[in-house]
């Protein structure tokens, strides 16, 4: 390990940076100095420049990893080796598209599609607390509080641990399931036996959801965040406060969650359109009073 390297992982540690993060710094510098063949100490802002326009037209890299590339060599540049790169090299604003929602009966049957009693609940649990993946992944049997009906959430989004509902039909079907299958340290360990202490991988539990949706037909929904938009919606559709669902969601702002209000069809069909209010009829009768050559 060269003393560049070693000082970076120092550095990255210092400042807390997740596993992800580091990995993707390094791997930046790292690509950087392949790429000229030369230490990064004597690469030029102007090479910079040249390896990242490289990395966009050549390469085919999108906008976002291209920027994540960057990220990652400012870090070096200034906190290494005490240099600021002035790279003006954003994305461009992409419009920000409304989350897929499924109905309760398509949720209903996504849930019972799995024959596997691990799989079902794995679904049933991630929409029944609206949680994200990962989220559900690390759960453990002591996070399940049925005294005060909550399910506590540790390391969330932003490293954030916070509490989230409890349903009581869930709970029935987790006591079952802890009965049936004795987790130790996950509630829902991966299936493997050297693995048997560890959580199931992303992957694995995104193809349970796929394989559940294509299995009873739902052809949207697409991606198991489905499951978590579609709590929110129908907490909402039901008439709960917005800002309730912000705090069962781990959301930090408002305006994150207020997007469930342009989703919502309960909420939409409740306000009427402004040809509604007219009286119509008596716009007509006024219409044929005062027609046209009506002298007044």
């Amino acid at each position: 390990m060269t003393p560049l390297r070693q000082k970076m992982i120092r550095e990255m540690d210092l400042k807390n940076l997740s596993h992800h993060t580091r990995r993707s710094y390094l791997n930046a510098v790292t690509k950087l100095a392949k790429h000229y063949r030369q230490s990064p100490e004597t690469i030029t802002e102007e090479m910079i420049e040249d390896y990242l326009l490289y990395l966009k037209n050549e390469k085919g890299n999108a906008l976002a990893t291209c920027c994540i590339t960057l990220t990652g060599l400012r870090f070096f540049y200034k906190h290494i080796l005490g240099q600021q790169i002035s790279i003006g090299f954003s994305l461009p604003k992409t419009p920000r598209k409304l989350p897929s929602v499924l109905t309760k009966q398509q949720v209903r049957k996504i849930i019972c599609a799995p024959g596997n009693l691990k799989h079902r609940l794995i679904l049933m649990t991630t929409y029944a607390a609206g949680l994200r993946v990962g989220e559900t992944r690390r759960l453990m049997p002591d996070h399940i509080d049925s005294q005060r009906m909550l399910i506590k959430v540790v390391g969330g989004k932003g490293r954030k641990d916070r509490y989230t509902m409890l349903s009581k039909k869930l709970l029935t079907e987790l006591r079952h399931y802890y009965q049936a299958c004795r987790p130790q340290t996950y509630l829902f360990p991966s299936a493997y036996k050297k693995n048997k202490n560890k959580p199931l991988s992303y992957e694995t539990v995104r193809s349970i959801y796929e394989k559940a949706r294509k299995k009873v037909g739902v052809k949207n929904g697409d991606g198991i965040h489905t499951l978590r938009h579609s709590f929110a919606t129908h907490l909402l559709e039901a008439g709960y406060d917005i800002r309730k669902i912000q705090v069962l969601l781990g959301h930090s702002r408002l305006t994150t969650t207020m997007i469930y209000l342009h989703v919502s069809r309960e909420t939409l069909s409740k306000v009427p359109s402004p040809l509604d209010l007219i009286d119509m009829d008596h716009a007509s009768k006024e219409d044929r009073t005062h027609g046209p050559g009506h002298q007044t």
